[in-house]
């Protein structure tokens, strides 16, 4: 499944790309729907460029026919992420801590200004190979994304702002 979500903030886009870069901004994150256990496991920092793994649990409910093909609870990941602060570009993959045979995510960010604040475009393609229910695993997932996009934009506004 093809998706693009985008998120809008009220600073400029060089500070919203470079606060994605700081290990700092995701034990923030926290009381967000859908996405949880979220836990910086690296880091790396050269000039313009930075390298992140973050760990993620999906924790939205699925329907019960979904869940007898994917158990919710065993659907977590490592986004592993290059962030190109020059360009205002990210490129990002999922690797699943389950389900590797059958769960794949990747995609890129794209961040610009927009009046007086920034808008984040963020692209990919999600894929899970379930027989009769991979299509709504996959729309459930993206839904939940974009919930949960909506609402992290919020929390990295306050981020920058110096509020936790």
């Amino acid at each position: 499944m093809r998706f693009e979500i985008s998120q809008r903030f009220t600073h400029p886009a060089a500070a919203v790309d470079e606060a994605y870069t700081d290990p700092a901004l995701y034990p923030t994150l926290v009381g967000l729907p859908n996405l949880g256990d979220m836990r910086v496991l690296s880091h790396e920092r050269s000039g313009d460029t930075a390298k992140l793994r973050v760990h993620c649990k999906f924790v939205r409910e699925f329907s019960p026919a979904v869940a007898a093909a994917i158990d919710p609870s065993k659907l977590s990941w490592v986004q592993e992420s290059q962030h190109d602060l020059a360009a205002g570009t990210t490129t990002f993959r999922f690797v699943p801590d389950n389900y590797a045979d059958r769960f794949s995510a990747s995609g890129g960010t794209r961040i610009v200004s927009n009046g007086d604040g920034s808008l984040r475009t963020l692209s990919g393609d999600l894929k899970v190979r379930a027989p009769l229910v991979g299509g709504r695993v996959e729309k459930a997932i993206v839904e939940g994304l974009e919930e949960y996009l909506h609402a992290e934009a919020a929390l990295v506004d306050r981020f920058l702002d110096g509020g936790a």
